[in-house]
């Protein structure tokens, strides 16, 4: 019985502290609009000033020039983004929410207390891989009251895409194959055409093509775990090696990996997997970048 009657009172107090911190924020932030979110439409800030991204849009709200507080850890730790001064938090870390005065939280379906973070701030969230990775942006820069600047932006890299892309085709020609792959703990997977990576680049923008067996492993799913003795199997003609530095990179030290012909024409292009986790405007931008100098300034 003391034990349900202390639940109650832990759970009264998040209440309390939850509209006191909602009243801060709305006297803060008064003008709103409505955003048509997957589930329906919903009241937020016409210019929030300050959103919590618990999903992997923190770089399209950066994009954005939108004011960030707390991030989610994966998010923090990339070294793409400028996140000087925003806190790392999760969805299960409500009091740190609440101490943030969030007037806008961003994130997933599947993330947890959906219900108890739309009692601190206005919260939408998104089916991942339910829309395109450009039409995404869009969504955010329509949340943010930017998608002006959002469809300029998307414009402006597709273009940039495609002709680097056409460019890379010439040189390696039109048939050559190109594998996504990232190590992790023990386990090295691949990629299909839409799970950040750069895959959206190579695949969508670039027409560069996908091996077979890439194709029935990953393309549906968007990504699929494989051990190292497939990888001769899903090896293109050129590798792309999202690199996790501190997980098992054992394999590229076997006769297996060295006899693969990408790895023998030098045609392995490593970067930092930190890097490359998202497909945020930020994130696509250097992998463009990459992807430009590693085919066409080899």
């Amino acid at each position: 019985m003391k034990k349900i009657i202390i639940t109650t009172m832990l759970m009264l107090a998040l209440v309390f502290s939850i509209n006191n911190g909602l009243a801060v924020v709305a006297e803060a932030n008064s003008e709103t609009i409505t955003y048509q979110s997957e589930n329906g439409p919903v009241e937020v800030p016409a210019n929030p000033e300050r959103i919590i991204v618990l999903s992997s849009f923190a770089g399209n709200v950066l994009a954005l020039d939108g004011n960030l507080v707390g991030v989610d850890p994966w998010a923090k730790k990339n070294p793409l983004y400028n996140l000087d001064g925003v806190e790392a938090v999760t969805s299960d870390n409500l009091e740190k929410i609440i101490e943030l005065k969030p007037d806008l939280i961003i994130g997933l379906s599947s993330t947890s207390n959906i219900n108890r973070l739309k009692m601190i701030a206005p919260t939408i969230t998104y089916t991942y891989g339910r829309l395109g990775y450009l039409e995404q942006h869009l969504e955010i820069g329509k949340l943010l009251n930017k998608e002006e600047e959002a469809r300029t932006w998307i414009n402006d890299f597709r273009k940039k895409a495609r002709s680097v892309g056409e460019k890379i085709r010439e040189k390696i020609g039109e048939d050559a194959t190109v594998t996504v792959i990232e190590n992790y703990n023990k386990m090295l997977y691949v990629f299909g055409d839409n799970w950040a990576r750069g895959t959206e680049i190579l695949y969508q923008e670039m027409k560069l093509k996908m091996p077979k067996r890439v194709k029935e492993l990953a393309l549906k799913p968007g990504y699929s775990a494989i051990s190292f003795e497939v990888l001769p199997e899903v090896a293109g003609d050129y590798i792309i090696f999202s690199k996790n530095s501190g997980a098992d990179t054992s394999f590229q030290e076997t006769e297996t990996y060295r006899n693969i012909p990408a790895v023998q024409n030098d045609r392995v292009f490593e970067v930092n997997a930190e890097k490359f986790y998202f497909n945020d405007p930020i994130t696509l931008e250097f992998q463009l970048d990459f992807f430009k100098e590693k085919f066409l300034n080899n």
